[in-house]
C-alpha cells in the first residue's frame, strides 16, 4: 500500500531529527570535528532511499541554516554554513542524492550500502575539503591534512556501520509495511 505524502514528509522529518540528534557526537580536533553527522546522513539515505533521504537532510540543513541548534556543538545560523565547517554540511546534501542513485541502481544489500556510503564519504570530504581550501586560503596540502586525512579511517568505520545498521532497520520497516520496498 502506498504511504500518504504527509506520512512520508513525518518520515523525512523523523530523519533530519535523528541527524540533528547524532551531529551532537562529537570529537574535537584542530580545524574540523568528527561529529556523528555523516554516520546519519549515511544511515537516513540507507534507511529511507533516495528521494526521502534527500528531503531530511535538505530539512536539517535548511533548519540549521535558520538558526536551530541541529549542527555540531547544537550550533545553528547561516554563519556556520559559510563557515569552515559549511562545504561538509553542504556536501551531505550532494551525498544524500548520490548515495540514494547508486542504490537505486544497485539495490539495497549489505555490500551496495557500504559502497554507497564511502562515496558519500568521499563526496562529503571533496565538498568539504574544497570548501576549507577556499574559506581558510590553506594550500591543497594543508586542506587535504587537516579536511581528510584524519577523518579516512573513522569514515570507513562510519560507513560500515551506517550501511549495516541501516539496511537492517529498512528490511524491518518494510517487512513492518512502514515503508516501501524499493523494487
Amino acid at each position: 500500500m502506498k504511504k500518504s505524502n504527509t506520512y512520508n514528509y513525518v518520515l523525512a522529518a523523523f530523519g533530519a531529527a535523528i541527524i540533528a540528534v547524532l551531529a551532537q557526537v562529537t570529537i574535537p580536533l584542530p580545524l574540523i570535528p568528527i561529529t556523528g553527522q555523516t554516520l546519519a546522513v549515511g544511515l537516513i539515505v540507507t534507511i529511507l532511499g533516495t528521494k526521502l533521504g534527500t528531503i531530511s537532510v535538505s530539512l536539517y540543513i535548511l533548519l540549521g541554516a535558520a538558526g536551530m541548534p541541529v549542527f555540531s556543538g547544537m550550533s545553528g545560523g547561516f554563519a556556520i554554513l559559510v563557515g569552515p565547517t559549511g562545504g561538509y554540511i553542504v556536501g551531505f546534501l550532494v551525498t544524500a542524492i548520490i548515495m540514494g542513485l547508486y542504490l537505486d541502481k544497485f539495490g539495497i544489500t549489505i555490500v551496495h550500502a557500504v559502497i554507497a556510503n564511502i562515496i558519500g564519504m568521499v563526496v562529503t570530504l571533496t565538498f568539504g575539503t574544497v570548501w576549507l581550501k577556499i574559506l581558510a586560503d590553506l594550500s591543497w596540502t594543508a586542506a587535504f591534512m587537516g579536511g581528510v586525512a584524519p577523518f579516512i579511517v573513522v569514515g570507513i568505520l562510519k560507513a560500515i556501520i551506517a550501511a549495516w545498521l541501516g539496511v537492517i532497520v529498512r528490511k524491518r520497516l518494510e517487512s513492518a509495511h512502514l515503508i516501501e520496498a524499493i523494487a
